[in-house]
């Protein structure tokens, strides 16, 4: 079922004018180096610092849970190697199939700022800008997890799998900051 989503894909969607756009978005996720700086800018600014305490932690969880456990003890092969007629849009991968790192950080990073949102870092989620950024961040991150499939390097349940690490992240970074942020302030005080 996977497979025959996959070849939809390629046989029906993938064409010459959306194939340049892809590629450059799914590259947009690589390594996390977005994400990364996203989070270092938001931890240097004090009015947002507490939201990249958030999703710095979550990327930080959600790439140890994907990269060195689940990754690694899956091994699931890339479906461009398991699908004889899907052909890849980008260069051969690296690592294992499941779950989708790419999708995992950019859900992670939006996680944070959705459970922030949803728990109130007072200040800063409560205002409509930021509804509107956290907004803009969830359809790149749904974009991006598309994309990945859209070339040829997942299939869907790698895409669900990291959508789910990264939002669980998410919600526990957010947690976690929040009780770190009670804690230091108790002992200030």
């Amino acid at each position: 079922m996977e497979a025959d989503f996959l070849i939809f894909l390629q046989e029906f969607i993938r064409n010459d004018i959306l194939d340049p756009i892809m590629i450059a978005f799914t590259h947009t996720g690589d390594y996390g180096i977005l994400f990364i700086a996203a989070a270092i800018i938001l931890v240097l600014v004090p009015k947002t610092r507490r939201l990249g305490h958030i999703v710095a932690v979550s990327l930080i969880l959600e790439s140890v849970v994907i990269n060195v456990f689940i990754k690694n003890a899956v091994a699931r092969i890339r479906p461009y190697d398991a699908i004889e007629e899907l052909e890849r849009r980008i260069g051969e991968q690296s690592d294992f199939s499941f779950p989708s790192g790419h999708t995992g950080a950019a859900f992670a990073f939006a996680g944070g700022m959705l459970f922030a949102l949803i728990f109130v870092v007072k200040g800063l989620t409560d205002t409509k800008k930021y509804k509107m950024i956290t907004l803009f961040v969830l359809l790149y991150s749904v974009l991006l997890a598309f994309s990945r499939m859209y070339v040829g390097v997942h299939y869907p349940t790698d895409i669900l799998g990291g959508m789910l690490i990264g939002l669980v992240t998410g919600f526990l970074s957010c947690h976690i900051e929040k009780l770190l942020y009670k804690i230091s302030h108790k002992s200030t005080t």
